[in-house]
């Protein structure tokens, strides 16, 4: 076999695992919590050995990050699909929190993602997590039903403020 033949096969391998250990450990995470999950757990769900785990990830927080990313960005690409087909800013700014809302209403996904990850993580790596999540779309959206200002708009206050209105008051 030729080289690249090889090398392949040794990225596929690498990615397989990589996908093995990250499908258990979602499934494991949404279903019984961080704290409740133990990495013997994950790898025996994966199929995998501890080495492998670590192999890939430098503990149980990088896992638990590299699976809130996963659950970040399908959240941003449903709000995405949400918004996406409206030409009014304020009917795609309303499609797009739906859909975030409705995303985020998967099992598990709003406790991980909202409740255990600032627990687990940084707060940089929360903002990081929230801005692919939907919070970076809002600020646009926002920004885009607002048109042009005559002064600076405190985007931020309001997609803060947007963000907690609706989860007090939802459609």
């Amino acid at each position: 076999r030729s080289a690249a033949a090889v090398r392949r096969s040794q990225v596929e391998r690498t990615d397989a695992t990589r996908a093995a250990l990250m499908a258990a450990a979602r499934e494991l995470f949404l279903g019984r919590g961080y704290a409740a999950t133990g990495t013997p757990e994950i790898v025996a769900a994966a199929g995998l050995t501890r080495g492998a785990l670590y192999h890939h990830f430098a503990d149980k927080t990088a896992l638990f990050l590299a699976v809130a990313e996963q659950l970040a960005q399908e959240v941003a690409d449903d709000v995405a699909r949400g918004s996406a087909h409206h030409d009014r800013p304020v009917d795609a700014l309303l499609a797009g929190a739906e859909a975030y809302f409705s995303s985020m209403g998967q099992p598990g996904r709003a406790r991980l993602l909202l409740l255990e990850a600032p627990s687990v993580l940084t707060p940089a790596q929360v903002m990081a997590l929230s801005e692919r999540a939907g919070s970076q779309a809002l600020k646009e959206g926002l920004a885009q039903l607002l048109g042009p200002a005559r002064e600076p708009v405190p985007l931020h206050e309001l997609t803060v403020l947007a963000a907690l209105g609706r989860i007090a008051s939802p459609l």
